[in-house]
């Protein structure tokens, strides 16, 4: 999905943004609080549901009891992926955190994104993230109390798509240790 195929207005023109000149209009105070930006284009983020901060939490502290050595869970912060640069809900790397001291990642083991209100958004992120060859993407729908499970990048896209539900536990492919069991993400 390139960001001139996103024309808000048709026939209108474009002006594609990189990384790097919404690194220098943001430290500028330019770009407002609470964006993201996806194809070069800059995206305003909803605010979080009280639905959505449970889940995140609740997430973020399953991860973290099952964090090995070697490993570091970021939360809310960006991504630096080609012309895109989200900021998934919580992301898994290899590495410890002073490793992104200097630049945010530019890969990681597995992304969640949480969606309550903003499914169609968050999906619109895959190519991005199956572009940069993030193994697995994880989608926890929480009014649906369902997951999607994206694995296999090729070619900007997943090959394989899953859904799981109700009392699975849902298990990493490339991360054999980390494991949740929906039935209490979901309780």
């Amino acid at each position: 999905m390139k960001a001139a195929e996103q024309r808000p207005v048709k026939g209108g023109e474009l002006w594609p943004l990189s990384v790097a000149g919404y690194h220098t209009l943001s430290d500028a105070g330019l770009i407002p609080e609470r964006t993201e930006l996806l194809y070069g284009q800059v995206y305003h983020k909803m605010s979080k549901s009280p639905l959505h901060s449970y889940l995140v939490q609740l997430l973020q502290d399953m991860l973290l009891d099952q964090l090995p050595g070697g490993y570091c869970l970021r939360v809310e912060q960006p991504l630096t992926l080609g012309d895109s640069e989200p900021e998934p809900d919580l992301a898994l790397f290899k590495g410890k955190a002073s490793d992104f001291r200097l630049r945010h990642p530019t890969v990681a083991e597995l992304v969640i994104e949480i969606c309550v209100t903003t499914h169609d958004f968050d999906r619109s992120k895959l190519p991005a993230y199956a572009a940069a060859g993030i193994p697995e993407c994880w989608l926890f729908l929480g009014p649906e109390k369902q997951v999607e499970v994206y694995r296999k990048p090729s070619g900007g896209r997943y090959t394989e798509k899953s859904i799981s539900s109700g009392s699975q536990e849902l298990t990493s492919v490339g991360l054999a240790w980390l494991k949740v069991p929906l039935d209490k993400v979901f309780a």
